[in-house]
């Protein structure tokens, strides 16, 4: 197995087009490309880095292109559906998130509404950006978040930050409908 370095927005395009636990980044890329799998993988040219290019991120191999397999775990346990209310289950889920890629749920600072903040660092912030926005915070992490929204909003604040941290579409439904 090689090793290729690919830019974050290369890296989040390959990662949010993996059909299946388990699936490579080669498997991913043979069939966006459509080439032959196996078979014909001695006919592929060897990728050589250009000088001077930046790199930003390197594909190692494939438990990095896992990325939904706890949210997987998540979806199919039953710790998320014995949530009692739509803060309770939403409050799962980031904390899930948080616990998977704890590096890039950093995009969660950019997610905001036209007047308020969604997430911060310290209870504080939350309270300032609002008058009733009852900042919880999410288990495991650094990061609080407010609750005082309705369920699709709390939808739509989970599809947002799933979608920056580069999960596949058809998982960012499945966990926003479960909320």
């Amino acid at each position: 197995m090689k090793t290729i370095e690919v830019d974050e927005e290369l890296y989040r395009y390959i990662a949010s087009n993996t059909r299946h636990i388990g699936e490579s980044a080669s498997d991913i890329l043979r069939r966006l490309l459509k080439i032959e799998p196996v078979v014909a993988h001695h006919l592929l040219p060897t990728a050589q880095p250009q000088i001077g290019e930046p790199q930003k991120e390197v594909v190692k191999a494939e438990p990095e292109l896992l990325l939904g397999q706890g949210i997987e775990q998540m979806l199919k346990g039953e710790e998320l559906k014995s949530q009692e209310s739509a803060i309770d289950r939403f409050m799962h889920i980031l904390s899930v998130l948080y616990q998977e890629n704890p590096t890039a749920f950093a995009q969660a600072n950019d997610i905001k509404g036209r007047k308020r903040i969604y997430f911060a660092d310290d209870e504080a912030a939350l309270l300032a950006s609002g008058n009733t926005t009852k900042p919880k915070a999410i288990a495991g992490s650094p990061y609080w978040v407010i609750t005082n929204t309705n369920t699709g909003r709390k939808r739509n604040i989970v599809a947002q930050l799933m979608a920056a941290m580069g999960y596949a579409h058809g998982l960012i439904e499945r966990v926003s409908h479960s909320i």
